[in-house]
């Protein structure tokens, strides 16, 4: 039985723009202490995990390729996406790679996570549940009433309920009540026990995964055959029907790093420049002043400035969007 840590790596990290382009997604840009989001998943994750199997897209792989190589890992596996077909369709890429038995540690690859003590052992207990045939996610204990994350409602290591994300006014009851975890995007399984819930619950996504999977040259993906497959995320394909779920309660501390709020906490932590009204420079040198404003960030590319307030931060992604209409050479 090997333990595979299968990073997904697809997405293009719309609210980050312009720093995130879909040349350069979120998980590949080195301002995290030098290394790359996608590179902290890797080694983070080492201990725990015999090999690594990235799925990728036709766009990044290279990008994927040179990180790992520069975290000195030799040894990978990788599937290339001809097209984003969504978690679902990803992880089934993942789990026909690997012997039934294998366990997949499935997990984002542009996450922050503090790798301690708390950590390893909801790894560990995730990994000695997804051995007993069950279906894990983990939830993340929630240090404030987020409404950019889903829920997880819970008994124990029993799933009661998953939640949307909520209106503020529910994030703060959700909060209050204490059986409430954010939904952290990871997912423990044995191969085989995925490939069933996934054909038994999404027969359409299972066969026209199985189709591509099979249809593939050199782990790269036909496009066409890609096309057929239903465009779903693994929480609504299987974590939210399987009879089979278990959630692992944890405490350790987590960041999707899904917008510049977090991208600015993340670098206040490390005692980066700000003016005495929160107001914060990223991507230039060029000596800034702010008046009349507080909490703002200015970020620079060399095509593009973007002004900000951080409580706006979920708004980038409506601006990349208008762009790839406008200006897709921008994205």
């Amino acid at each position: 039985m090997t333990i595979v840590n299968v990073i997904l790596s697809g997405g293009v990290g719309s609210r980050l723009w312009p720093l995130s382009r879909k040349a350069r997604p979120k998980q590949y840009l080195p301002i995290f202490e030098g290394e790359t989001l996608f590179q902290k998943t890797v080694n983070r994750n080492r201990k725990f995990c015999d090999t690594v199997l990235v799925v990728g897209n036709s766009g990044n792989y290279q990008l994927s390729r040179k990180d790992i190589q520069e975290s000195g890992l030799e040894d990978f596996l990788e599937i290339i996406e001809a097209c984003p077909r969504n978690t679902a369709a990803a992880i089934a890429f993942a789990a026909l790679s690997c012997e039934k038995e294998d366990i997949l540690f499935v997990t984002p690859s542009d996450h922050l996570i503090e790798s301690n003590e708390k950590y390893a052992s909801a790894i560990q207990r995730g990994i000695q549940l997804a051995r007993e045939g069950n279906v894990v996610t983990f939830g993340l204990k929630p240090s404030k009433p987020e409404t950019g994350f889903g829920y997880i409602e819970s008994d124990g290591e029993n799933v009661l309920a998953f939640h949307e994300k909520p209106s503020l006014e529910k994030a703060k009851e959700f909060l209050s009540q204490g059986n409430f975890f954010w939904n952290s995007g990871m997912f423990c399984f044995q191969a085989g026990v995925f490939l069933d819930e996934l054909e038994r619950l999404e027969p359409q996504v299972f066969e026209a995964s199985k189709i591509a999977f099979e249809n593939a040259t050199e782990g790269k993906l036909d496009y066409d055959l890609s096309m057929k497959i239903p465009s779903i995320s693994v929480d609504y394909a299987v974590m939210e029907k399987t009879k089979k779920i278990k959630v692992v309660p944890s405490e350790f501390e987590w960041s999707d790093m899904g917008s510049f709020e977090s991208i600015y906490e993340y670098f206040e932590t490390k005692g980066y420049p700000k003016d005495d009204c929160g107001n914060m420079v990223i991507g230039t040198d060029v000596h800034t002043e702010f008046t009349g404003l507080s909490n703002t960030l200015l970020i620079q590319t060399k095509d593009a400035i973007l002004v900000l307030q951080k409580e706006h931060a979920q708004d980038v992604k409506k601006v990349y969007e208008r762009l790839e209409k406008e200006k897709p050479e921008l994205v």
